[in-house]
C-alpha cells in the first residue's frame, strides 16, 4: 500500500506557498507559491485560496487531507481566524467552515504558521531520529514567529495562542518584530547605513537587502556585520526570557531570515551567558532549524497524521 500523501499549505506575509507531501519521506511534489500581495489586491483572498486548492486537489484525487499554517492566532479549536497580522481583512473568518462547505470530501486541520514549522522541523529534519522531545523554534522571516514542542506536543497556552515573541516588548516602545521583522530590518539597516562614515559594500540609496545583508557579513563588512549584531541582541534578550519562562534549553532558529544564523548567534550568545545562570547554560543547545523555507508546508502536511 502507497504510503500516504497530503496537501500543506503554508501562507505567508509575502507568498503562499503549497505542495503535495509524502508522509514517509516528507518530498514535496507540485510545488506552487502565489504572491501574497496579488491575492490580497483582489479583494477575495480566501477564495483565491480555495480556487488553489481546488486545482491541487482535483490533480491528486488520491489526497483526501489538507494542511494549512497561518500567520497569526487562531480559535483554540482550530476552526476559525482571530487575527492574522500580515492579512488583516481574513481577521474572523470561519475558514475552515467555508473550506469544508466548498470540499465535503476533505478534511482540513489548521495551525499557527511557527506551530507547523516546528512540528516539520520534529517529524522531517535529517536528523529527526535526533531531535528533543522539548524544544523552543524561532522563525525569523516578514515577522518573528515561536513555538515550544513540550514532550512531543506543541504547547498552546490558555487559549490556544501561547508562543508569539515576535510580539513582546522590545526597544523603541515596539514589539520585537516591529524592530527585526524583515520590513523593518531593512529600515534599520538603511538608518545605520545613513550614519556610516565607513567603508562598506551596503547602498547608500536605501536598496538595501537581506541577501547584500549577509553577503556583506559573510565577506567581513564591518556594518553588515553590525546590524546583524543589533538583530542578534534584541533576539537574545527575548530568548533569555523563553529560556526562563519554560525552563526549555534546546533552541532552534528557522525561517527565511535564517540564513542569518552565523552572524547573529554571537550577539545571541552574548546576552544568553549575561543573563542565565550556569545550571542554564550548560544544557543549552542553539542550533539552525535544518528545513529552511520548507518547514512550514511540511508542518502543515504533518498536521493531517
Amino acid at each position: 500500500m502507497a504510503a500516504a500523501e497530503y496537501l500543506g499549505i503554508d501562507v505567508g506575509g509575502t507568498g503562499v506557498k503549497m505542495g503535495i507531501v509524502h508522509a514517509d519521506t516528507g518530498q514535496i511534489n507540485n510545488f506552487q507559491s502565489y504572491d501574497t500581495a496579488t491575492w490580497r489586491e483582489s479583494h477575495h483572498f480566501l477564495e483565491r485560496l480555495a480556487d488553489a486548492i481546488a486545482l491541487q486537489l482535483y490533480q491528486h484525487k488520491n489526497v483526501k487531507k489538507v494542511g494549512i499554517g497561518l500567520p497569526g492566532i487562531l480559535t483554540k479549536d482550530r476552526r476559525t481566524l482571530i487575527e492574522i497580522t500580515a492579512i488583516p481583512e481574513i481577521d474572523g473568518s470561519p475558514m475552515i467552515d467555508m473550506l469544508e462547505k466548498r470540499f465535503p470530501e476533505h478534511a482540513f486541520f489548521m495551525e499557527n504558521d511557527a506551530n507547523a514549522a516546528a512540528l516539520g522541523e520534529f517529524y522531517f529534519s535529517p536528523e529527526k531520529t535526533n531531535m528533543p522531545e522539548d524544544f523552543i523554534f524561532i522563525t525569523l522571516g516578514t515577522g518573528v514567529g515561536g513555538a515550544a514542542v513540550i514532550d512531543r506536543k506543541i504547547f498552546l497556552g490558555g487559549d490556544g495562542n501561547a508562543m508569539e515573541p515576535g510580539h513582546v516588548p522590545s526597544r523603541d516602545g515596539k514589539v520585537l518584530e516591529r524592530n527585526v521583522g524583515k520590513k523593518e530590518l531593512l529600515q534599520m539597516a538603511t538608518a545605520m547605513r545613513a550614519a556610516y562614515t565607513g567603508k562598506t559594500s551596503l547602498p547608500a540609496d536605501g536598496t538595501i537587502s537581506t541577501t547584500a545583508l549577509v553577503v556583506g557579513a559573510e565577506e567581513g563588512d564591518e556594518l553588515a556585520l553590525a546590524i546583524w549584531h543589533e538583530v542578534g541582541t534584541m533576539l537574545g534578550d527575548m530568548l533569555v526570557s523563553l529560556i526562563r519562562i519554560l525552563d526549555i534549553k534546546n533552541i532552534f532558529i528557522g525561517g527565511g531570515l535564517s540564513a542569518s544564523y552565523d552572524f547573529i548567534l554571537p550577539s545571541m550568545e552574548k546576552q544568553l551567558n549575561y543573563w542565565l545562570t550556569p545550571a542554564y547554560l550548560e544544557k543549552l543547545t542553539i542550533k539552525k532549524a535544518l528545513l529552511g523555507n520548507d518547514a512550514g508546508l511540511l508542518g502543515a502536511a504533518s498536521l493531517c497524521f
